[in-house]
């Protein structure tokens, strides 16, 4: 398996994630375009990113924004998000050769995303999400998503994988079931995040397994919730999940949130004799 890291936000430049990266062995860094450092127009300067890498033997993979909304009603902001995500393609695509050459090429190169709620209305007796109730309009959304990924993609060796986070809704279900039938489209399982929700996701990330390519893993507890927990600090069976991560031959990024966990996960993963 190949371990990585994320951008973490003690680091305040790339520079400083890709010595942290080598020092501790790992394969790649997950670039978040959560940080001003990693919008799209930074992460377009491929020439500088492949020179830091390079020297580090390393690569990378990207996560998208959390707030990137491709079902958003108001199309100026949906046009966008898919401008954003047309963008980070094309900025995966150059990095593909560094994925070639220090990573694995029977893994495809991922762009991680989130799936976002949406709004909800109040009322007295129930909250109704918008999207539950425009379904029809939601899902045309994800068809000009799906289709326009297709064409950007092409015939890279791209994946976009969805992310469990807080629990999927049956809306979001419905609309991944259809991302995932496109070869461009594939599962990230965040076994973190599935264990602070008493792991809910778990029988819809099941039932798709074999569209599993990419995992974040960190420890969690369900009482109270917590995740990003270094290796060992926590309720999950770290062995099962990464023998599925083996078996689905899943990159997995190492989502602690400080250097601190990021430093004693490689180590846990050292004393089981896993890395």
């Amino acid at each position: 398996m190949q371990f990585g890291m994320p951008t973490l936000i003690e680091n305040h430049t790339l520079e400083d994630n890709v010595n942290l990266c080598e020092s501790l062995g790992l394969k790649f860094i997950e670039l978040n375009m959560n940080f001003p450092e990693y919008q799209v127009e930074k992460l377009e300067d491929t020439d500088y990113l492949k020179s830091l890498a390079d020297k580090a033997g390393i690569y990378y993979t990207i996560h998208l924004d959390e707030n990137l909304n491709i079902a958003d009603f108001n199309q100026l902001v949906t046009d966008a998000y898919l401008e954003t995500v047309r963008r980070t393609i094309e900025v995966a695509k150059k990095l593909l050769i560094l994925r070639d050459k220090y990573g694995d090429a029977s893994q495809p190169l991922t762009i991680n995303m989130h799936m976002h709620h949406g709004i909800y209305i109040t009322l007295p007796d129930k909250k109704v999400q918008m999207y539950e109730r425009d379904f029809d309009t939601y899902m045309k959304s994800f068809e000009t998503f799906r289709k326009s990924c297709e064409e950007w993609i092409g015939e890279s060796d791209i994946k976009i994988c969805i992310e469990n986070t807080d629990g999927f809704k049956e809306y979001e279900k419905k609309a991944i079931e259809y991302l995932l039938g496109s070869p461009k489209f594939g599962l990230t399982w965040d076994i973190g995040h599935s264990k602070a929700v008493k792991e809910i996701d778990v029988p819809f990330i099941l039932q798709n397994k074999d569209r599993l390519v990419h995992f974040h893993i960190h420890d969690g507890k369900e009482e109270p919730p917590k995740n990003h927990l270094a290796l060992g600090d926590g309720e999950i069976n770290l062995a099962e999940r990464l023998n599925l991560a083996s078996e689905r031959n899943a990159r997995c990024v190492l989502e602690t949130k400080t250097i601190e966990a990021l430093m004693n996960s490689v180590k846990w993963l050292k004393n089981a004799g896993i890395k």
